[in-house]
């Protein structure tokens, strides 16, 4: 954390290693330098979640459908923060997206940013005050044209310089 903020990188749908053996290099870059690292869900091996808390400043994550009992024991199907008075939540499912904005907006009125992921398809929307945030995959693109990921940053209440970022094609 920063006078400027808190930097953040976001991401979800890991599903390490089945999809991946490792994150993406350009990810790690991004987990060396953010003030907190958001992960929401599917990580698939307690391993990733270890490195990921030892090599964070500072985590904020939930488990995934494909995430076991080891997960579920450390880590909330809901987690919740305020980071520069930012109300922010993170979980791994939303259901369909249509009607997400309101359905989204009903469930978690004391939120300002929900962060979800499992369709694996970038989203940012804002609906009556709650910004609504899926990073994408880093590692598994299933239909869309890129991996992704986020960063962002949280400042004095507010969600700035939201950024997706694209990986190149595995080769």
């Amino acid at each position: 954390m920063s006078s400027d903020g808190t930097s953040v990188l976001v991401i979800s749908d890991t599903h390490v290693p089945l999809r991946a053996r490792d994150l993406p290099a350009a990810v790690w870059e991004e987990v060396e330098r953010a003030d907190l690292v958001v992960h929401a869900g599917d990580w698939v091996d307690v391993h990733l979640l270890d490195r990921l808390e030892a090599r964070s400043r500072r985590l904020l994550a939930c488990w995934g459908n494909n995430d076991g009992p080891a997960f579920r024991e450390r880590l909330p199907e809901v987690a919740r923060e305020t980071v520069e008075s930012v109300r922010l939540a993170v979980v791994h499912e939303t259901g369909a997206k249509q009607g997400r904005d309101e359905r989204m907006r009903a469930e978690y009125p004391d939120t300002d940013l929900l962060v979800f992921g499992h369709s694996h398809i970038p989203w940012d929307t804002a609906h009556e005050g709650l910004r609504l945030l899926n990073p994408g995959s880093p590692t598994d693109r299933r239909r869309e044209p890129h991996c992704t990921y986020v960063t962002l940053r949280l400042a004095d209440g507010a969600v700035e310089d939201v950024v997706l970022h694209r990986l190149p094609p595995r080769t």
